[in-house]
């Protein structure tokens, strides 16, 4: 799957729902937020660097993360790393769950590559992920885009959002 994310046309959208994630707690950079150490843009970090070289492209990266009221110390560290991803180039908005909720957004994650390829995960308990469906079936693109398009208009900006909401909100 990682090719795509070089090679779409256009954009890359991604809507995120889940509490935590367990790539990110087995990741060294947990014990480093753990630690209190600012997680910024590293140009030498493959993701940065990809949304960097894709965004100086004229793509765009954005995605949309739901989070909890409080965050799960999951969407704590994603609301800290994410900065670093901003710096690259990726637009990252958050909404609160209870307003996504009453939107209707969907509670699994996708991305969406260019409205006409939509890739859904399947995540367990812990956040772990046990495999992807990828379909071109214009219905099922049809609704990431709307949902893309509903949840894009109801989330703050990543700054904004952090302004206004603490660790402990």
């Amino acid at each position: 799957m990682s090719h795509m994310f070089r090679e779409f046309e256009h954009t890359a959208w991604r809507l995120e729902t889940q509490r935590e994630y367990a790539v990110d707690r087995d990741s060294p950079k947990w014990q480093r937020w753990l630690n209190g150490e600012r997680l910024g843009y590293d140009p030498r970090h493959p993701w940065h660097a990809n949304v960097r070289a894709q965004a100086e492209a004229g793509k765009r990266f954005e995605r949309v993360r739901i989070v909890d009221g409080p965050p799960t110390d999951g969407q704590r560290f994603l609301l800290a790393s994410g900065l670093g991803n901003v710096e690259a180039g990726e637009d990252i908005r958050n909404i609160r769950r209870a307003d996504a909720e009453r939107h209707g957004l969907p509670d699994f994650d996708f991305w969406l590559f260019d409205s006409r390829l939509l890739v859904r995960f399947h995540f367990d308990e812990r956040g772990v992920t046990l495999g992807v469906e990828v379909t071109e079936e214009p219905s099922a693109v049809l609704w990431g885009c709307q949902v893309r398009d509903l949840a894009w208009h109801h989330a703050l900006p990543t700054a904004e959002f952090q302004h206004g909401a603490s660790p402990t909100a």
